[in-house]
């Protein structure tokens, strides 16, 4: 991310004018979390939009059951909470911090005045909001069509590719993720995820200690993730 101007890469701001970018950067405030830090919670009130500048944050949506679904893991520069910006509603998720994470917030005015800015900056954000709702659909497919292996292989690829490390050969996940957060992510069981866990060790495909999780052979598991 750009120190001097941390919306020039942001898909959701790469249309306006220099100028315009420069001027919204201005208006921007820093929030930091700590690790499990809670962001916003269901239901509050969402008077802002955040950039994640450094760190982790997730986004999580409860259940009446008690249950947690995990639809996103968020790392630098991902923005959310833009919803409840537009249509004026509550939030519709948890969001947390599973690492100490910086946060770049944008107030609702300056968020509006950005809509009101030009064509480009409205197109902007129905090419973002388009973009994640097909990530949406992409999630309810998965649920509904694919077997519980190959969920949870298609996720600890992205996990691996958007927040991982290399060290040796090896890509480390080091974001501290209970087999609860990744049945959450799946939409499985813990007991579940626990079993493709232990079939994954076994093949020499991954290798877990504590909540730190190491990628041993990317390829395997990118092509357990495509067979449907």
């Amino acid at each position: 991310m750009d120190a001097r101007n941390p919306l020039k890469d942001i898909l959701l701001f790469k249309s306006l004018q220099p100028e315009d970018s420069e001027r919204l950067v201005a208006t921007l405030r820093r929030r930091m979390l700590k690790k499990g830090e809670v962001l916003f919670r269901k239901g509050d009130e969402g008077s802002s939009l955040f950039i994640v500048k450094r760190g982790t944050v997730k986004i999580v949506l409860p259940t009446e059951m008690g249950d947690e679904v995990t639809p996103a893991i968020l790392t630098g520069g991902d923005v959310f909470g833009e919803m409840a910006l537009l249509d004026g509603m509550p939030r519709s998720a948890d969001a947390v911090a599973l690492e100490d994470t910086e946060l770049l917030v944008l107030g609702r005015k300056n968020f509006l005045d950005f809509l009101r800015s030009s064509e480009q900056s409205i197109q902007a954000v129905l090419s973002y909001l388009t973009m994640r709702l097909r990530k949406t659909d992409d999630l309810l497919e998965d649920a509904c069509f694919l077997t519980v292996s190959i969920r949870l292989a298609k996720r600890l690829v992205e996990l691996a590719r958007n927040c991982g490390t290399t060290e040796e050969g090896r890509i480390k996940i080091d974001l501290h993720l209970t087999q609860k957060d990744l049945a959450a992510m799946v939409g499985a069981t813990r007991e579940s995820v626990n079993k493709e866990i232990s079939v994954l060790r076994r093949k020499g495909v991954i290798r877990t200690s504590g909540k730190t999780i190491e990628i041993i052979d990317l390829k395997t598991l990118e092509k357990r993730g495509r067979l449907y």
